[in-house]
C-alpha cells in the first residue's frame, strides 16, 4: 500500500486543485476550506510516509523494457519532500489574505494547488525520465501563476521564464540521452556511471554533465542563465515566495544533486575539469548575486538576487562531492527555504498593507507593522549567518566543508561566501535599520493608514521565524536526518 501511497500524495493536490476552477466557488470561506483541507491533508499524508515508507517503489509504467515511469521514496527525495510538506500549508494560508482583493482567485488556487502534487512528484521521483515529467510539469502549471496579474509586465515576466525554462529543460535532456545511448543509468539507484565511464567516452560524459549542470542550472539560477528569477518578481507575493523559497529553484538545485551523486559519483568528478568548471561559475554567482541584491531598491527584487546567490551556496556544496558538502548543502537548501519564504513574505505583507515596493520607502515601518519587521529582522540575521540562527549553520557548514576539500577553487567558495555575508548584511540589515529608526525628519503621520495584516499572513511568519530560531538552536533531529542520505551517494564509507 506504501507504494500506492506515493502516488496517492501527488495525485490529492494535482486533481484536487484541478476541480477548484471547475467547482466555480462563489464563496470566499468555502473555497478557502477547501484548499486548505486538500493542502493540509496532503502535508500530513506525506510527512506520515516519509516517517514510514523508505525504500517503497511503485513502477507506473513501462516506456521501453530498461525505461520506466517510477516513483520511489529514498532519503534524498525525503528532505526535499519535508521542506515542500512543511512550507505549503503555511504559504497557502498566507496567500488566502493576499489575494483576498485579487481577481481570479478559483483559477489562482487551482494552479496553486497543482503545484504542489507536482513539486512532490519531483522529490518522490524514482529515476530521471520521471523526474524530468514532474520537472516539465512544474514549469507549465507554473506559467499561470506568474502571468496571474495579467499586465503586459506580467506576460513578459510568464514568457521570459517559459523560454529559459523549456531551453535549459532540452539542454538537460540533451544530456540525460547521451548517458543512456552510451551504456550509462538513468536510473537513481545506480550510484556513478560504473563500467559506461571509459577513458574514450569520458569526454562525451563530461560534455553531458555540463548540459545537464547548465540545464537544471536555470531553475537553480546559476550565472548567465538567472535573469528570469528576477522578473518573475512581478507575480503576486506567495507564488514568488514558492518560486524563490520552495517549489521551482529548489527543484533546480535538487536535480543539480541527483546528476551529481545518483547519475555521476564523487570519484568520477573529484578533480575533473567539470567539477572545476561547476564551482567556478557557482562561486561567481554567489558574489554576483549579493551585489546585484545590494545595489537594488526593489524590495521584491533585492530578495530575488539575493535568492540568486544562497541557491548557488547549495551548488557550490554538491560539487565539493564530499560527504560534509552533500550533508551542508542539503541543510542550506532547508534553512534557505526557511529563511527566505519569510523575508518575502514580509515583502508582500508591506505591499498588501501599504503599497509600498521600494526598500527606500519603509523608514518608520518597524513602528508599524512591528511584528511583521521583527520577523523580518531575525530573518535577515540568520541569512546573514548570525548565530545561533540557522542560517549560521549551514553557511558555516559548507564553509567547513571547502576548506576541508582544499581545492583552490574550494578556498575561493569560501572567499566568496564571506563577500557575500557582508553584501547580505548591507542589503538586509539596513532595511531593518531603516524601518526602526527612520531620520529625524521622518513624519509619523504618513504611516497612520498602515497597520499589521491579520491572522492568516502574520500567524505564518511568526510560526516560520520560531522555527529559525529553533533549528538554530537544536538542530540535531534535522541534521541526523539529512545525514542519512550519505551512505546512499558515498556506498563505500
Amino acid at each position: 500500500m506504501t507504494g500506492f501511497g506515493i502516488l496517492i500524495a501527488i495525485l490529492v493536490p494535482i486533481l484536487g486543485g484541478a476541480l477548484v476552477p471547475l467547482l466555480d466557488f462563489d464563496a470566499r470561506r468555502a473555497r478557502e476550506y477547501y484548499v486548505f483541507a486538500i493542502v493540509l491533508a496532503t502535508s500530513v499524508y506525506t510527512l506520515s510516509l516519509l516517517s514510514s515508507g523508505q525504500g517503497s517503489e511503485l513502477v507506473l509504467y513501462h516506456l521501453t523494457s530498461t525505461i520506466d515511469i517510477t516513483l520511489r521514496i529514498d532519503r534524498y527525495g525525503s528532505i526535499f519532500a519535508l521542506l515542500v510538506s512543511v512550507l505549503w500549508p503555511l504559504a497557502t494560508l498566507y496567500a488566502f489574505e493576499y489575494m483576498s482583493h485579487l481577481h481570479k482567485k478559483n483559477r489562482f488556487f487551482g494552479f496553486f494547488t497543482i503545484c504542489y502534487g507536482i513539486t512532490l512528484g519531483v522529490a518522490f521521483a524514482g529515476n530521471f525520465i520521471t523526474m524530468y515529467l514532474f520537472y516539465e510539469l512544474l514549469t507549465l502549471a507554473t506559467v499561470p501563476l506568474i502571468t496571474h496579474e495579467g499586465t503586459r509586465e506580467a506576460k513578459v515576466a510568464g514568457v521570459k521564464y517559459l523560454v529559459y525554462s523549456i531551453a535549459g529543460a532540452t539542454a538537460a535532456f540533451i544530456g540525460m540521452i547521451a548517458i543512456l545511448t552510451h551504456g550509462g543509468s538513468l536510473e537513481f539507484a545506480v550510484i556513478g556511471l560504473g563500467d559506461a565511464a571509459t577513458p574514450e567516452n569520458r569526454r562525451l560524459f563530461d560534455l553531458a554533465f555540463l548540459f545537464m549542470f547548465f540545464g537544471f542550472g536555470v531553475k537553480s539560477a546559476i550565472w548567465p542563465l538567472h535573469g528570469w528569477l528576477p522578473t518573475a518578481g512581478v507575480a503576486p507575493t506567495p507564488v514568488t515566495a514558492l518560486l524563490h523559497a520552495v517549489a521551482v529553484v529548489k527543484s533546480g538545485v535538487f536535480a543539480i544533486g541527483r546528476v551529481v551523486y545518483f547519475t555521476y559519483d564523487a570519484g568520477y568528478l573529484a578533480g575533473s575539469m567539470v567539477q572545476k568548471i561547476g564551482l567556478a561559475f557557482s562561486a561567481f554567482t554567489i558574489v554576483y548575486g549579493t551585489v546585484m541584491a545590494w545595489k537594488e531598491i526593489h524590495f521584491k527584487k533585492r530578495l530575488a538576487y539575493s535568492t540568486v546567490s544562497n541557491l548557488s551556496y547549495i551548488v557550490f556544496a554538491f560539487l565539493l562531492v564530499t560527504p560534509s558538502g552533500l550533508t551542508a548543502g542539503l541543510l542550506h537548501m532547508m534553512f534557505h527555504g526557511l529563511m527566505k519564504i519569510v523575508l518575502f513574505f514580509v515583502a508582500g505583507t508591506v505591499m498588501h498593507q501599504s503599497g509600498r515596493i521600494y526598500v527606500t520607502d519603509l523608514r518608520g515601518f518597524g513602528r508599524a507593522m512591528p511584528v511583521s519587521f521583527a520577523t523580518f529582522t531575525i530573518a535577515s540575521l540568520a541569512l546573514t549567518g548570525i548565530p545561533p540562527l540557522c542560517g549560521f549553520l549551514s553557511k558555516y557548514a559548507i564553509a567547513e566543508a571547502a576548506l576541508a576539500q582544499g581545492s583552490p577553487l574550494a578556498y575561493a567558495g569560501v572567499a566568496a561566501l564571506l563577500v557575500s555575508a557582508v553584501f547580505t548584511a548591507a542589503y538586509l540589515l539596513t532595511i531593518c535599520v531603516r524601518a526602526y529608526f527612520p531620520p529625524a525628519d521622518f513624519e509619523p503621520w504618513s504611516l497612520k493608514s498602515v497597520k499589521e495584516a491579520n491572522l492568516y499572513m502574520t500567524l505564518p511568519l511568526v510560526l516560520l521565524t520560531a522555527a529559525i530560531v529553533l533549528l538554530g538552536c537544536f538542530p540535531g533531529a534535522l541534521q541526523a536526518f539529512i545525514g542519512g542520505v550519505v551512505p546512499a551517494a558515498f556506498p563505500g564509507l
